[in-house]
C-alpha cells in the first residue's frame, strides 16, 4: 500500500502547487479532466486531502423570475421563491466519482476499494465488488479467492438467465420482491442488470404495487438494515448519526416520516420500503450511482394501533410526535444534511402526511434542494400524459376541463402544474387558468362558499358555484373532459361516473391514479368496458391488455418512476442548487416527446419502460437545460450536448475487471 500512498502525497503535492484552487487548474488546461481508471481516482483523493471534502465555491448569479405556485402563497407575500437566493453557491457539480470506476471503459481495469483492497472473504461479502462465479481465474488467483468459490467461471448473463428463471419460479409477488432484496445485499452489479434488463417485469416487484405490502410486513421480513434510521431517540445528534453511514459524497437522498405510504396509511418506521425502492430506480433507471443514494426514514412515532401491538414492529412504539416537537426534529435533519453533504445533495420528500408535506416543500424550497415527488414528480407525471393524450382527443390544456377526485397532496400538485403550464402557454394569469380545473374532497366539491373551513393548499381551487355533494353530482354539473383519481379509494370510478363523463365526450381521458393496485379508481377493463372502448385511460399502478369488442386495448401507466429517475440525474449533472417549477414543466415536456405514433395507435399515452433508460437521459438534459438557464447550475462549463453528457453520467452493471 506504500506506494499508492505515496503517489496520492505526490498528487496531492502537485494540485496544491498550482495554487489549491479550481480556477488554477481550470486555466492550466485541467489536465486532470483527462485521467481514467486509477489516476482519475487518486486526482480525486488528492482533491479530498487538500481540501478536506469542503467542495469548491464559487459564486452563480442567481436569476431572478416568478415563480407562481401555491408554496408562494404558503410562504407568505412577502417571502423569497427558489430564485431569491445568496449568491454564493458550491460550484463543483456533477457526477462525482472517486475511484473512476464509472468513468473509466469497461475494458479498463479498476481497484476494489473497501477501506483497503478487498480480497478473499471479505470481496465475497461486498455488494459493491462480489461477482460471484464471474471471477476469472486471474482475479481468483491475485485477490486470494481459491477455494472460496467453486471452480467453474460463469458470465454475468448466465447469472442474470440463472436468477430471473429462479424469481419466476415464486408464485406470490412478496417472495419476488424479498429475493430481490436479497440480490441486492449480496451482488449490487447484478441486481441493477437485471433489473435494467427486465424493467417491465421487475418494477412492479421492487416498486408499486408490492412495495406496499412489503412495507406492510417490513417487521416480519426484515433480515438486514438498508439505509438510516433516525428516530425521535437521536434528537440533538442526527449530525453524528449522519456520519454512521459510510458513504461521504452523497448526491440522492429519499425521505420519508411513513405516515402515508402509498394509499395505505400511517405505516411508521416500516415505511423504509418507500425510500430503498425509490433509490434503487434512482439507479437503474437514471443512473444515479448506488453509493450516491442514501435512504432515510425518520421514525417519529406512529398512530396506528396493530403495528403499536405488534411485536415484530421495529420502530418506536409511541404517539408520532406534531407540532413544535415535529418541526424541530424535521429541522435538525435539514441543517444535518447541508452540513453534512453540501448544498446540492437532492432531499426527496417520500409519503409525508398532507399537512406536513406542503409546509416542508413551502419552508425548504428556498433553502434547500428539495423535491416531493408525491407533490411535483406526480404532477409532471400526470402533465406529461395529458400533454401526450391531446393529439388523440385534440385541443389545448386551456380547452379541456379538469375534475380530480381527491385534493390532497397529488391532486393539488397535479393541478397547479396544470394550470402553471395553461398559463405559460396561453399567457392568462395563473389564477384564471385555475377556473378550468374542479377538485373534489370527502366533502364534495371544492367551492368558494367553503373557502374558510379548507385546509391552505385546497383554497386556490375553491371557485364559485353551489354546494356538490359527490363525484358524480359534479360530473354532470361541471361537465368534465378530464377525469383524475388521487383519492387512494378503490373503485371509486363507478360504473354511473364513467358512463356519464363518456355521454359528453367522444374520448373522454380517465386517469385512475391511486396506489397500489387495489386502490385504483377503477380498473381498466371497467374503463374500457363502461366507456364502450373510448377512453383515453392510464392508471398509477399496471394492469394487464384488456380486449373489448375484439379490439386489444393497452392500458398506459403514469407512474412516477418516468419522471424522478431522470429528474434526479439531471439535478446531479448540472450541480442544481435549487428546484424550480420550470424544471419540473421541463421534464414533462421531455417525457411527452417520447411518445411515438406506434403508442398512440395503442392508444398509449406513455411510452414503454422497456426505454426507460434512454428516456431519463432526455428527461435529464432537458431539466439540466432549464436549470441552466434558470441561473440555477453550478456545474461550469456548461456540457455542449446534454443528452450524450446523461448517458456519460449514467451507472453501469456490467461486472469490471480487477486488477
Amino acid at each position: 500500500m506504500r506506494a499508492p500512498f505515496l503517489t496520492l502525497l505526490a498528487v496531492a503535492r502537485q494540485w496544491q502547487s498550482q495554487g489549491s484552487s479550481l480556477s488554477g487548474v481550470q486555466q492550466s488546461g485541467c489536465s486532470w479532466c483527462h485521467l481514467c481508471g486509477e489516476a482519475r481516482g487518486l486526482a480525486a483523493a488528492a482533491k479530498w486531502w487538500c481540501f478536506g471534502r469542503r467542495g469548491f465555491v464559487s459564486s452563480a448569479a442567481a436569476a431572478k423570475g416568478e415563480m407562481e405556485s401555491t408554496m408562494k402563497g404558503i410562504r407568505g407575500g412577502g417571502a423569497p421563491c427558489v430564485l431569491d437566493m445568496d449568491d454564493a453557491a458550491t460550484v463543483g457539480g456533477g457526477v462525482e466519482d472517486t475511484y473512476g470506476e464509472d468513468r473509466a471503459t469497461e475494458e479498463q481495469l479498476v481497484t476494489p476499494w473497501t477501506v483497503s483492497v478487498a480480497s478473499g472473504y471479505n470481496l465475497l461479502r461486498d455488494p459493491r465488488y462480489n461477482k460471484g462465479l464471474a471471477f476469472t481465474e486471474k482475479e481468483r488467483e491475485t485477490h486470494y479467492l481459491r477455494g472460496l468459490l467453486p471452480p467453474t467461471v460463469i458470465s454475468q448473463e448466465l447469472q442474470e438467465r440463472k436468477i430471473m428463471h429462479n424469481i419466476r419460479q415464486y408464485q406470490l409477488p412478496l417472495q419476488r420482491y424479498m429475493a430481490m432484496m436479497d440480490l441486492q445485499e449480496g451482488n449490487e452489479r447484478l441486481f441493477y442488470k437485471l433489473l435494467i434488463d427486465n424493467v417491465e417485469e421487475l418494477l412492479p416487484v421492487v416498486y408499486t404495487p408490492t412495495v406496499g405490502e412489503a412495507c406492510q410486513k417490513y417487521g416480519s421480513i426484515f433480515s438486514r438494515p438498508q439505509g438510516l434510521y433516525i428516530s425521535l431517540k437521536e434528537k440533538g445528534k442526527i449530525l453524528e448519526v449522519l456520519k454512521n453511514w459510510p458513504e461521504r459524497s452523497i448526491q440522492v437522498i429519499v425521505v420519508t416520516d411513513g405516515e402515508r405510504i402509498l394509499g395505505l396509511g400511517d405505516l411508521g418506521c416500516q415505511g423504509m420500503g418507500i425510500p430503498v425502492g425509490k433509490l434503487s430506480l434512482y439507479t437503474a433507471l437514471g443512473g444515479v450511482r448506488p453509493s450516491a443514494c442514501l435512504p432515510i426514514t425518520l421514525d417519529v412515532g406512529t398512530n396506528n394501533e396493530q403495528l403499536l401491538n405488534d411485536e415484530f414492529y421495529i420502530g418506536l412504539r409511541q404517539r408520532r410526535a406534531i407540532g413544535q416537537e415535529y418541526a424541530d426534529f424535521l429541522h435538525e435533519f435539514m441543517a444535518a444534511v447541508k452540513q453534512n453533504y453540501g448544498e446540492k445533495v437532492l432531499i426527496q420528500f417520500e409519503d409525508f402526511a398532507n399537512h406536513n408535506a406542503f409546509d416542508l416543500l413551502a419552508r425548504y424550497g428556498t433553502t434547500h434542494l428539495v423535491f416531493n415527488d408525491d407533490i411535483q414528480g406526480t404532477a409532471s407525471v400526470v402533465l406529461a400524459g395529458l400533454v401526450a393524450a391531446l393529439k388523440l382527443v385534440g385541443g389545448t390544456l386551456a380547452e379541456h376541463t379538469y375534475l380530480f377526485l381527491g385534493a390532497g397532496e397529488a391532486g393539488t400538485g397535479i393541478a397547479e402544474l396544470i394550470a402553471l403550464e395553461m398559463s405559460r402557454q396561453t399567457k392568462i394569469p395563473i389564477e384564471e387558468c385555475r377556473k378550468k380545473i374542479w377538485l373534489v374532497d370527502s366533502k364534495g366539491l371544492i367551492v368558494s362558499t367553503r373557502k374558510e373551513s379548507l385546509q391552505h393548499f385546497k383554497q386556490p381551487w375553491a371557485h364559485e358555484h353551489e354546494h356538490v355533494g359527490n363525484l358524480l353530482d359534479a360530473v354532470n354539473a361541471i361537465k368534465p373532459t378530464v377525469l383524475i383519481g388521487t383519492s387512494g379509494k378503490g373503485q371509486t370510478f363507478t360504473q354511473e361516473v364513467v358512463e356519464a363523463i363518456s355521454s359528453f365526450n367522444e374520448m373522454p381521458i380517465i386517469l385512475a391514479l391511486s396506489n397500489p393496485t387495489s386502490q385504483a379508481e377503477c380498473t381498466a377493463e371497467q374503463a374500457y368496458t363502461w366507456s364502450k372502448g373510448r377512453a383515453v385511460f392510464a392508471t398509477g399502478s399496471p394492469f394487464d391488455p384488456v380486449e373489448y369488442n375484439g379490439k386489444m386495448y393497452v392500458p398506459g401507466q403514469a407512474n412516477n418512476a418516468y419522471i424522478f429517475p431522470g429528474f434526479g440525474l439531471g439535478v446531479v449533472m448540472s450541480g442544481a442548487i435549487r428546484v424550480h417549477d420550470d424544471m419540473l414543466l421541463a421534464a414533462s415536456e421531455a417525457l411527452a416527446q417520447q411518445v411515438t405514433q406506434e403508442n398512440f395507435d395503442k392508444g398509449l399515452i406513455y411510452p414503454p419502460f422497456s426505454n426507460i433508460r434512454k428516456i431519463s437521459a432526455h428527461i435529464a438534459a432537458n431539466v439540466a437545460a432549464k436549470a441552466y438557464e434558470l441561473g440555477l447550475a453550478s456545474r461550469r462549463p456548461r456540457p455542449k450536448d446534454l443528452v450524450k453528457y446523461a448517458e456519460s453520467c449514467m451507472y453501469s452493471p456490467i461486472y469490471r475487471n480487477y486488477r
